[in-house]
């Protein structure tokens, strides 16, 4: 559907606005998809991403700071999160052995089977742009580092 269509507004004041009103339109569209399916699973998008970052780590621990770092939302509260996951046996926070201040955080076995369990029965989740050629999936990637980088978003907060 066009975002014309979606909005319900016929004409944009140029390119430019209808481009930033089509990417926030999307973005939230993806985001809510995302939360109906993570929702059915007991996890919010956050947590679930989360559990991701510590899958990723393959057994090594990871910090607050580390996850915090590595978030698609910038603006969730990590220890808040680990929390939740800890108490629904997703994650475990155990103390460094070399730095008792440092926290380390893993993923149970639990957490491991959420996410293959979510990957079995909702595929679309990593399939949702299948239909769309590489080449254009590049020109996308190209023009959201440009978005991002427009507003002035260094390597550092690219992480």
């Amino acid at each position: 559907m066009r975002i014309e269509e979606a909005i319900k507004q016929p004409k944009f004041k140029s390119e430019h606005e209808k481009a930033i009103i089509n990417l926030v339109y999307t973005g939230n569209f993806l985001i809510l998809k995302q939360s109906q399916v993570f929702k059915s699973y007991g996890v919010t998008r956050q947590q679930y991403n989360v559990l991701r970052i510590l899958r990723g780590r393959k057994g090594e621990p990871a910090t607050v700071k580390l996850l915090n770092e590595r978030m698609l939302d910038k603006s969730s509260n990590v220890s808040r999160l680990v929390d939740k996951l800890v108490q629904k046996d997703l994650a475990t926070r155990e103390f460094c052995e070399t730095d008792r201040r440092q926290v380390d955080i893993f993923i149970t076995k639990k957490g491991l089977a959420l996410l293959d369990q979510v990957a079995a029965e909702h595929p679309e989740q990593s399939e949702v742009l299948k239909d769309i050629p590489e080449e254009d999936l590049r020109r996308l990637n190209e023009t959201l580092n440009a978005v991002r980088a427009a507003y002035g978003q260094t390597p550092e907060e690219d992480q």
